[in-house]
């Protein structure tokens, strides 16, 4: 099974629901104490990720609230500008709910840490009659992200948009999206996880946030083709492993396994490169693409992400990733006009 089978005759590609917020990254390689100003970006992984699907040519939309103040303004208007439908999105009435911030702190080039604000998070305060299934079923593809699982009303929202997407024949993606800071132990997480995970058509994941998501099902387990093989007999289509700099592997119903290389970059920072390459793997997928050949545009958008100074503003345009898989097949990614840009 090369290639992923969506019903075509959806008008819409893809919606994601869940966490978005704002970044904020320094001007200055330095600590914290030392960092004299910052940039401001829109984050949240599901965001980012539908803002790479917008980039790569998908009819997107996003499913969140946000809070009633100049950052949820900002975010409404960025998503806007980059083509993304906002209709099902909330503007929360209560005035004291803020969007998460993250800050970041970068005191050398490719490495970075982020501190989290996610004191109750406009996020989460998604509700289950904000969730129509007439917008729903309209897409080819549900993005779903776990981090909106870790509380209510925002995991009841998400789960209800998983039903409706499951009976109008949508396909759920699902993302863990694993912030410790928004769960009180690992077995929580991992009984809501397991749960989305089993109503899934595809999982998109890293090795550590599976340790994670099978902490009940397959506790100790480390084993990816352990961790495929669970859930592919749950009834997803496929399940990506993903492992940063060694790689990906995916895993298909019909026993097929593919593995997804790495991509020339050069590194500023290494964040943002996940949603870069879910992005553009969901992308592909849904424009025809072959798994294998979905992998590489994937790993070449992520490594193009990791090379600019924030997430969702460094990921490539369709043109931009064109242009690096032309000059990497000729040879020529060293001269590539795109590291300067």
């Amino acid at each position: 099974m090369e290639k992923l089978e969506f019903d075509w005759t959806k008008p819409r590609d893809l919606a994601a629901i869940g966490r978005s917020g704002v970044d904020l990254y320094p001007e200055q390689f330095a600590p914290m104490e030392q960092v004299i100003s910052f940039t401001k970006h829109v984050g949240g992984s599901p965001t980012n990720t539908a803002v790479q699907a917008a980039k790569m040519g998908l009819d997107t939309a996003f499913i969140g609230n946000i809070s009633d103040d100049k950052f949820g303004s900002y975010i409404k208007c960025y998503l806007e500008q980059e083509g993304i439908d906002t209709c099902a999105m909330t503007v929360d009435n209560d005035l004291t709910i803020r969007q998460s911030l993250a800050v970041a702190e970068q005191v050398e080039r490719g490495k970075i840490e982020y501190f989290f604000y996610r004191q109750d998070p406009a996020d989460l305060h998604l509700r289950m009659e904000a969730v129509k299934e007439s917008f729903i079923r309209q897409f080819k593809a549900l993005l779903v992200s776990g981090a909106s699982l870790c509380a209510s009303p925002a995991r009841e929202a998400v789960l209800l948009a998983m039903e409706y997407a499951r009976r109008n024949h949508v396909f759920v993606i699902f993302d863990p999206d694993y912030r410790k800071e928004g769960w009180y132990s690992e077995e929580e997480t991992s009984l809501y996880y397991h749960t989305a995970a089993k109503m899934s058509d595809m999982i998109v994941s890293t090795r550590e946030e599976f340790n994670v998501l099978e902490k009940i099902v397959n506790p100790g387990n480390s084993d990816d083709t352990i961790s495929a093989r669970t859930y592919l007999q749950y009834g997803a289509k496929m399940v990506c492993i993903k492992h940063g700099g060694e790689g990906s592997t995916v895993y298909t119903l019909d026993g097929g396994i593919y593995h997804g290389p790495v991509m020339p970059a050069r590194v500023y920072k290494t964040l943002g490169a996940g949603d870069s390459f879910c992005g553009t793997l969901i992308a592909k997928l849904i424009q025809g693409k072959t798994i294998p050949e979905a992998l590489i545009y994937a790993a070449a958008a992520a490594s193009i992400t990791i090379s600019g100074k924030s997430c969702s503003d460094s990921m490539p345009e369709k043109e931009k990733l064109d242009s690096y898989m032309n000059a990497y097949k000729k040879g020529q990614i060293e001269q590539w006009d795109g590291w300067k840009q």
